[in-house]
């Protein structure tokens, strides 16, 4: 084995070595530096290849998704909403085939097979519809592409309150996170203070199993909350059509609250939002298909027009009649009875859509006005007075005035009541993003517009 070299007795020249190794060594670093410093003067200073993209692309900042973004990315890339434009763009059709008239009809008769004797016909029938058939068929059709139409922006004020809540649940999981991530340190901190109390032998070893246990169950929440997030990324991304999250950083932030607007204010455009409009355009189509049964009742007629060439006489004779079909039996009777029931049904579909859509938005008010108040006194007075508390219990502690269960105690009711304000923060919402789906949007410049 080396053991090195042992000068007995000769200590100054040990240390002359020492010295002489020392220099060269400093040379030998002096001598590298300057052929680097040289080299690096004498060759491009340009980077590799690909390694200025890479470096952008490491320090470029991530886009940002604002919610009036993610709206109009959600309603571009819904099929649902696709689905019902292309049933809107569909009804077209029914409005151009109500307009159309009835064809005419070329008719050809042949009487007696022998060529002297034979006798031969050509007629045009012109049929008249009479009774205002057309005009009724017609509107008919245009109330059901205004229905069409309306079904649309129902569906798109449902995806905009959809998009709303799933993004302000994303904002309420990202707090959720923070907080859990901020009680994982403040735990590790606790559990490191009583470790050293511990060691310094002014509490028991029981002490420290508490704290170690506490701080093995908030990383739990963390977990659950890393969980929920995730989760949230991904209900929001769906809804926007997107398979991978293109967006990481979402604006604004889930303590900025709507205003709370007044019921008053709320029920004026209840006759405006989707369903009652729906409602409403389901009886006039309705009455439309009853005017359009009513007037089935009034008979066509066809008007003929013709020549007739005998081969006998060798005489071309002019055709013409006219044919109207006698109601006697038919008279349209059930199929109008039936058009004015489903008449007075849309009626009374529209009186309950209206009431209900009252009681619906009052609720949603209230629930909104409730929350609103809740987490303003979470925000005033809850979480102000529990987080003093903690920290003077966790200065107490520290200072060996309290034990570490009242610290524990004191933890405990800081964060439950942080927990319970992001959870009031997501109901408020979520309540306002109901409120702009009842009224179809009419009220997101005040409520969901101006969120972040």
């Amino acid at each position: 084995m080396f053991k090195g070299i042992y000068l007995q007795g000769k200590p100054q020249a040990w240390r002359g070595r020492k010295k002489i190794g020392l220099a060269a060594s400093a040379a030998a670093i002096l001598l590298v530096a300057a052929s680097g410093s040289a080299l690096s003067q004498g060759v491009s200073q340009r980077p590799v290849v690909g390694e200025e993209a890479l470096q952008t692309a490491a320090t470029a900042p991530a886009t940002p998704l604002s919610l009036t973004k993610a709206i109009e990315l959600a309603l571009e890339g819904s099929p649902e909403v696709a689905a019902a434009t292309r049933q809107w763009e569909a009804t077209e059709g029914q409005v151009l085939q109500g307009r159309a008239r009835p064809n005419p009809e070329l008719a050809y008769s042949l009487e007696d097979a022998r060529s002297r004797t034979r006798t031969q016909s050509w007629q045009l029938n012109l049929p008249v519809e009479l009774g205002g058939k057309r005009a009724a068929r017609t509107k008919a059709a245009e109330k059901s592409r205004e229905q069409a139409q309306a079904q649309l922006n129902e569906l798109k004020a449902a995806l905009r309150a959809n998009v709303a809540t799933a993004y302000f649940d994303v904002l309420t999981a990202q707090e959720r996170l923070v907080l859990a991530k901020d009680s994982v340190a403040l735990a590790k901190s606790s559990t490191d203070t009583v470790a050293k109390r511990v060691a310094a032998g002014k509490v028991s070893p029981v002490e420290e199993s508490k704290a170690r246990v506490a701080e093995a169950g908030i990383r739990v929440e963390l977990a659950q909350a890393a969980s929920e997030q995730r989760n949230a990324l991904s209900r929001l991304f769906a809804l926007l059509g997107k398979i991978e999250a293109p967006f990481t950083v979402l604006e604004g932030k889930a303590e900025n609250l709507p205003p709370v607007p007044k019921l008053a204010d709320l029920q004026s455009l209840i006759s405006s939002s989707p369903a009652v409009v729906l409602a409403r355009i389901e009886v006039d189509r309705r009455k439309a298909l009853t005017d359009l049964e009513q007037s089935k009742r009034v008979p066509d007629i066809t008007v003929s027009a013709g020549i007739q060439r005998s081969n006998e006489t060798q005489r071309n004779i002019l055709l013409f009649g006219v044919s109207v079909p006698l109601p006697v039996f038919d008279r349209n009777q059930g199929n109008l009875l039936e058009a004015l029931k489903l008449e007075d049904k849309a009626r009374d579909e529209l009186q309950g859509a209206t009431v209900r859509l009252h009681s619906e938005v009052a609720q949603a008010q209230e629930r909104l006005s409730t929350i609103a108040a809740e987490v303003q006194s979470l925000r005033q007075d809850v979480l102000p007075g529990a987080k003093s508390a903690y920290d003077a219990a966790t200065i107490g502690f520290e200072n060996g005035k309290f034990n570490f269960l009242e610290v524990l105690d004191a933890q405990r009711t800081y964060f439950t009541a942080k927990s319970q304000y992001l959870k009031a923060l997501g109901e408020a919402h979520r309540a306002a993003a109901d409120v702009d789906r009842l009224l179809g949007g009419s009220t997101g410049p005040r409520l969901i517009a101006t969120q972040n």
